[in-house]
């Protein structure tokens, strides 16, 4: 079953009204944005998130998005902000993940892979030397990440753009994927009418959607729900 990520939420009256929807993971922006909270608003959120848990019913692991946060930033999160996941979206290395490992036990990474609008086979590169270079960029993270994001490059922000990128330069990042045992993840412009599109032709471990699950930069309860409808209930 591909697992659902809400990303960019903020408030506490928003996740009190989807956490019965079969969500997997509920995505917090530490990194310059407007969806962007402090550890101490996430912390409060995950308080809700963690109460909805003791009462017995399933709930969503969550998720605290950076980029290239220093260690005295990371450490100043997780101590407000207990997270299961840290989503980096920097130029973070393999090194400065292990030592996230090493610190924090327990924390699950996810490494974010910004990709071009650049469609693989054309003129300037083939599909062989893209899963070659794929495989040199990703080969380092084998062992200390748990699962490799596929977002839209933005100059800015490096992601969370609101805009696809061109999908048919998953498959080497899928074959890679598969190869090395590793869960990947794809964000970049979904929303409920162009998901199934994607979950149809390349079957990714999951999705993130924030920005198409919103109305007027404003998280949209019937959008959300009907994003995840679309993704747990295909036929």
């Amino acid at each position: 079953m591909t697992s659902v990520k809400i990303c960019g939420l903020k408030d506490v009256q928003t996740v009190q009204s989807i956490l019965h929807l079969p969500i997997d993971h509920i995505g917090f922006l530490f990194a310059k944005s407007k969806r962007q909270v402090t550890p101490q608003q996430a912390g409060e959120l995950i308080r809700v998130i963690t109460d909805w848990k003791s009462s017995g019913k399933a709930a969503p692991l969550t998720v605290g998005v950076l980029v290239n946060p220093s260690r005295e930033e990371l450490a100043d999160v997780l101590k407000e902000a207990p997270l299961d996941i840290l989503q980096l979206h920097g130029h973070e290395t393999p090194e400065e993940c292990r030592w996230i490992k090493n610190v924090f036990p327990g924390i699950r990474l996810w490494k974010v892979v910004s990709v071009t609008n650049v469609r693989q086979g054309d003129e300037h590169e083939s599909p062989q030397s893209s899963k070659d270079v794929i495989a040199a960029q990703l080969d380092p993270f084998k062992d200390v990440v748990d699962a490799i994001l596929l977002d839209t490059f933005d100059p800015v922000y490096g992601g969370g753009s609101g805009k696809t990128f061109a999908w048919e330069t998953i498959p080497p990042y899928q074959e890679w994927s598969r190869s090395a045992g590793v869960p990947l993840l794809v964000a970049g412009g979904l929303h409920a009418d162009n998901v199934g599109e994607l979950l149809d032709a390349y079957t990714p471990d999951g999705v993130d959607v924030s920005s198409g699950v919103e109305t007027e930069g404003v998280k949209d309860i019937a959008k959300i729900t009907s994003f995840v409808e679309r993704v747990k209930h295909r036929v």
